[in-house]
């Protein structure tokens, strides 16, 4: 009753009343947390009838059974699909239990024990969830361990419904449970909706990426033409250095020696030429 009061004065009411109470009533906090999450502030978010909690979670129960059963008959990459399917929703019930139904049903006494040994079993069906997705192929190996994760849910499934539930229902009153089922239906709308926008986020960088990737191909090839344009244009401008300064050095050096040589020939000859004139007066 509470938490339907709660709601009524937030659908007629303005949002800043519901934040300044919900530092001091724990209702207020709950109510506002679904209008941040959700949008609403209904905690029906299905269209439809509302489930109570038992109802809601027998439902999951019901579909993950009928996931292990198209494993059996599965093949190949087929069984590894199916399997995921599995591990998406033991997750997803896994939260939504351990976020709102197992605080509940916690604190009284009749149902204390019976909530953290449930609380043991997530932790050991997450575990194999854990180790049978890094398998690329499914060997006898997976498979045996497969079946030991249906087992371990079967038996979890087992003692949730014909012990937890009867004693949650004794400590329980039909609209807590009614409020639990909305609960619950709201954590798992949101939870799926958060999974949702990261697996969409996830695709646009894997484009991104990608066309950096190839952005930056491109641009390795341009400057990898551009360093085999200026090699070509650097040997150009070496052979004409090389053909410039051999030539001025041939020149240079033809011309020395043919002056040198000219003068010392031209100098002796004229020498003696005049040499012998003198003797002959």
């Amino acid at each position: 009753m509470k938490m339907r009061a709660v709601l009524y004065q937030a659908h007629t009411g303005p949002i800043s009343i519901l934040t300044e109470f919900a530092s001091v009533f724990p209702y207020y906090k709950t109510a506002l947390h679904l209008l941040e999450n959700t949008g609403t502030t209904s905690l029906n978010t299905n269209r439809g009838e509302p489930m109570d909690a038992f109802s809601l979670l027998k439902a999951d129960h019901e579909n993950v059974a009928a996931l292990f059963e198209q494993l059996e008959s599965a093949s190949g990459k087929q069984k590894l699909e199916v399997f995921n399917q599995i591990r998406t929703e033991l997750e997803l019930h896994a939260h939504i239990e351990e976020k709102v139904f197992y605080p509940a049903v916690e604190e009284p006494e009749e149902t204390h024990d019976i909530t953290l040994e449930a609380y043991e079993e997530h932790a050991q069906v997450k575990k194999l969830l854990r180790e049978l997705s890094r398998a690329r192929t499914p060997n006898d190996e997976w498979e045996a361990k497969a079946k030991v994760l249906q087992e371990n849910v079967e038996h979890h499934v087992e003692e949730e419904e014909n012990e937890l539930f009867p004693k949650a229902q004794e400590v329980l009153s039909e609209e807590e449970l009614a409020e639990l089922g909305e609960l619950l239906q709201a954590e798992k709308s949101r939870k799926q909706q958060g999974s949702r926008g990261r697996a969409s986020a996830s695709k646009s960088s894997g484009r991104a990426s990608g066309a950096r990737k190839t952005a930056s191909k491109s641009g390795s090839k341009k400057s990898g033409a551009k360093k085999g344009g200026s090699k070509k244009g650097g040997t150009t401008k070496s052979s004409k250095k090389s053909g410039s300064k051999g030539s001025k050095k041939s020149g240079s050096k033809g011309s020395k020696k043919s002056g040198s040589k000219g003068s010392k020939k031209s100098g002796s000859k004229g020498s003696k030429k005049s040499g012998s004139k003198k003797s002959r007066r």
